[in-house]
């Protein structure tokens, strides 16, 4: 693997984690100051906004990226595209706020103060051009530029959110780190493009392509914010949100570290796939699938052992359903981890767009039927089962159409190592566990334990992943 991509891979890494992980570090503190209740509000009104969102972006984030990284090495036609792109979203984005402040801003609900709060958000959507910076394969300014954000909204958050009657203070926070984080990127943009010059611009080329991403991202959608709106909607305590959302929060902030990867290798496997050079892109597949088994397995069967230490710890008491979702949730570390290689790393910048919206239309249909049957029976631990449900089928769908193209015995066969590992591992902190039940002691001493465990099965195992991680460290160790 270049150390183009491993670099991008550490910064896409970094910001990924960044974005999830200081969320994180408030949240013990905002669990037990605003409580499930408020949580569930907060979660199920950041849906609704999410899907308008969702609407007024298109595909156009995905697409702006793959574009971008199709023109990269030419100023004139990416300054061009990024244009068209911009002014495209733009007059989405509008309509999208224009239908959202008639409906919920102006609109007689319970919730309407946190909407026109919410409205910031979609006006901050608008400016986002992420996926420029991502296209040219250039995570660092994002990352850098981000970071100062992230850290002040964490500091405000300590300092305006009191007690439960602040939870307005807790939106405000959130929409306006995401305002000042994607304003912060357009500093970088005259180094690096013209300025839009109207009789080159051909905004509504980009229409079709973007609405046929579209259809693949509200499938995705479905099995992502609907499952919250969906436990909202249906079940009238909005503490099985809260529940729902923290559950998915910590098992999310995991699988960053399983998927960033594929948002790094997506525009270098487009170019590659651009310029013709299949086996490259093939070389770039068969490491992408042992990062997940290597990232992926040990990490679901660490899930299923400390939830059961680490949910008090961390959240606070009341939240005792959430060590029940975690573990349920888990599997779709792997799944989602397997079709974020064939779909987004695969399928999309090889061009075959068609068998990918199948894939996640087959994902997001069983899901919302999973959910219509559950969710009234079961509430959170329902939309739960539908979720990992749901990720299977659009990895089995993936797998079919891709059956041609990778020797997927060859790729099973794999994954024995990292499960042997892993489930040796997995026994390793269970005895740990029984030996420390409770507390921040157990969570920490599983995660050493494990750690050593795998680490050292996989080292004695002569994995290559683990070989690579210490050649790294071994160079880096040798510049100092």
């Amino acid at each position: 693997m270049s150390q183009s991509v491993k670099k991008n891979y550490l910064y896409n890494l970094t910001y990924q984690l960044l974005t999830l992980l200081l969320p994180l570090i408030t949240t013990p503190y905002v669990s037990r100051v605003l409580g499930a209740q408020n949580l569930g509000i907060y979660s199920y009104t950041l849906s609704v906004s999410a899907f308008f969102i969702l609407f007024g972006s298109l595909g156009i984030a995905m697409y702006g990226q793959r574009e971008i990284a199709f023109v990269r090495d030419n100023r004139e036609k990416r300054s061009s595209t990024f244009w068209e792109i911009v002014i495209l979203r733009a007059i989405t984005m509008l309509a999208a706020i224009v239908i959202f402040y008639i409906a919920f801003v102006t609109g007689n609900n319970d919730y309407r103060m946190y909407y026109r709060i919410l409205l910031l958000e979609l006006i901050g959507n608008v400016l986002d051009i992420s996926w420029f910076f991502q296209g040219l394969e250039d995570f660092r300014k994002t990352v850098t530029r981000n970071m100062a954000v992230k850290l002040l909204s964490v500091i405000c958050i300590f300092v305006f959110v009191r007690s439960g009657e602040d939870l307005p203070a807790y939106f405000l926070i959130y929409v306006l780190s995401i305002l000042a984080g994607n304003l912060s990127l357009w500093l970088y943009l005259p180094k690096l493009i013209f300025g839009p010059r109207h009789a080159k611009l051909h905004i509504f080329r980009h229409f079709k392509p973007t609405v046929a991403l579209f259809i693949p991202q509200i499938a995705i959608q479905v099995y992502t914010i609907l499952d919250r709106t969906m436990i909202g909607a249906i079940i009238a305590d909005k503490s099985e949100v809260g529940y729902y959302d923290q559950a998915q929060k910590i098992v999310k902030m995991l699988l960053t570290v399983v998927t960033s990867l594929g948002t790094v290798l997506m525009p270098r496997i487009a170019h590659t796939y651009a310029s013709g050079d299949m086996e490259k892109v093939h070389d770039y597949m068969r490491k992408s699938f042992r990062a997940v088994f290597f990232l992926s397995f040990p990490l679901i069967f660490g899930i299923i052992s400390v939830s059961e230490a680490f949910v008090p710890a961390f959240f606070g008491a009341g939240y005792d359903k959430v060590k029940i979702l975690m573990p349920v949730i888990s599997p779709i570390l792997f799944l989602i981890g397997m079709s974020n290689v064939t779909g987004t790393q695969y399928l999309l910048p090889t061009m075959r767009q068609k068998e990918y919206t199948i894939s996640v239309l087959t994902g997001s249909g069983v899901n919302f039927c999973m959910n219509a049957l559950m969710i009234p029976h079961f509430g959170a631990f329902g939309a739960s089962i539908g979720t990992v449900i749901a990720e299977t089928s659009v990895t089995c769908v993936q797998i079919f159409f891709t059956r041609h193209d990778f020797q997927w015995m060859r790729v099973v066969r794999s994954m024995g190592s990292y499960l042997l590992a892993s489930f040796v591992m997995f026994a390793g902190c269970l005895l740990f566990r029984h030996f420390v039940p409770s507390g921040w002691i157990s969570v920490i001493g599983q995660v050493f334990v494990g750690a050593v465990i795998y680490s050292t099965i996989l080292i004695l195992m002569k994995d290559p992943c683990v070989h690579m991680l210490l050649n790294a460290v071994k160079k880096r160790g040798r510049k100092k």
